[in-house]
């Protein structure tokens, strides 16, 4: 297996879910709560009962409080199947997946929610150089804006996943992940709720109510939680209060879900005002072929990918400033069958803001997706670097008022393969 097939595989621990449709946005849902034999329930208490212990010594939080909160905790064996990988004779299918995201009802639901948060994305776009088309088309695929973001309680999710994860051959390493993760939610409960940390074993502030209702959360079936689908770690480390309230609520605040996407991107490389990606040249499909490894790390220069005729010098924005020659890139390759079931492949150059995606969801097709659901939206895969301003000093202009500067790149309201 390649180092991108596990990527696939993995797609889960940023704002992993781009995934199974269950629940609609502000309504009551039923929480998926099966249960284990008791044998294995039994294992899987102490476990749990042990990383408590751990997670109550080094952060000084009362053991009896993080008992109380999960002294219903059970695993949910379903939760084994969707996790598990796909079999020896699955293929993937690249538009098929397109087809199954970038569709009319996720495209009209996100031109609504456009227009319903034109402002603040704007708003956003400007703070932090993440175009809102890009914003709206990340939510638009994790979860149609709130109707689809799980139903299972979040801290079974978790707590199965850290202890009765499938026999895969990285099972001890998902395991380790899902432990990880199920530390940082308590460690986000518990702030939520009101507590400090260190708890310097004291319980005060925290309101056990708040507590609860945090760990009970709904989640999808990897852990994902709110309209962008972040797991706690991404949680804790990446989303903001969009919305001023001093809370954080990415179930409930569109502009929470909104700034926390775009911090998110911001701090994990995107470059404001650059293209995602170029399409390989159609004489080039064997060069590109050959340079298709697999692993989403920038090691080739523009230059390099002219010279070998994958890319022209008149090919996308090359010319306009924005895109250097000694710009690194690497090859996407997205492969499916054809109708006779014959493998294809179809070749793209990612630059830096392709891979900034891909650490988003770790899925060449979920990343491409994005872009294209992007464009649909009106998004302009150029840099905004006008060719007459190569040679002259930055004017400290954001991207959006860069885009308004020009009539090609302005900002139309809203209107993969």
């Amino acid at each position: 297996m390649n180092l991108r097939a596990a990527y696939f595989l993995v797609a889960l621990l940023l704002a992993a879910c781009s995934s199974a449709p269950t629940q609609q946005n502000k309504t009551e849902q039923a929480i998926v709560n099966q249960a284990d034999d008791p044998a294995t329930e039994a294992r899987f208490s102490q476990n749990l009962n042990e990383l408590l212990t751990q997670v109550s010594q080094s952060q000084e939080i009362p053991l009896q409080s993080l008992e109380l909160g999960f002294s219903d905790a059970k695993t949910i064996p379903s939760i084994r199947k969707l996790v598990l990988p796909p079999s020896g004779t699955f293929k993937k299918n690249w538009l098929a997946y397109r087809k199954r995201f970038i569709e009319p009802v996720r495209l009209k639901a996100g031109k609504v929610f456009w227009e319903e948060n034109q402002a603040f994305l704007s708003q956003v776009e400007q703070e932090s150089g993440v175009p809102a088309e890009i914003i709206v088309a990340i939510i638009g695929i994790e979860t149609i804006y709130g109707r689809q973001t799980g139903n299972f309680r979040v801290k079974d999710v978790l707590s199965t996943l850290a202890f009765s994860y499938p026999d895969t051959p990285n099972k001890l390493a998902r395991e380790q992940l899902f432990k990880d993760q199920l530390k940082e939610l308590i460690l986000l409960c518990w702030t939520e709720s009101g507590g400090k940390i260190p708890a310097k074993n004291s319980a005060q502030g925290v309101n056990n109510a708040r507590f609860s209702a945090c760990l009970n959360q709904n989640s999808s079936y990897a852990g994902a939680i709110g309209l962008p689908q972040f797991m706690p770690s991404s949680i804790r480390s990446f989303a903001v209060d969009g919305d001023g309230d001093g809370r954080i609520d990415l179930k409930q605040s569109p502009k929470d879900a909104i700034a926390s996407v775009g911090n998110f991107m911001k701090m994990h490389g995107w470059q404001a005002g650059m293209p995602i990606s170029f399409p390989v040249q159609a004489g080039a499909i064997s060069a590109a072929k050959e340079l298709a490894d697999g692993e989403p790390q920038l090691k080739y220069t523009v230059q390099e990918l002219i010279d070998k005729g994958i890319l022209t010098k008149q090919q996308g924005d090359l010319q306009s400033g924005g895109v250097e020659p000694t710009s690194k890139a690497f090859i996407v390759d997205l492969p499916y069958p054809d109708k006779d079931g014959i493998d294809q492949v179809q070749y793209f150059v990612g630059l830096n803001n392709f891979l900034t995606i891909v650490q988003y969801n770790r899925s060449y097709f979920y990343a491409q997706s994005v872009a294209e659901f992007a464009e649909a939206l009106g998004y302009k895969n150029k840099s905004v670097v006008p060719v007459e301003n190569i040679n002259k000093a930055p004017t400290g202009k954001s991207s959006t008022e860069k885009n308004k500067s020009k009539k090609s790149g302005s900002k139309k309201k809203p209107k993969v393969n």
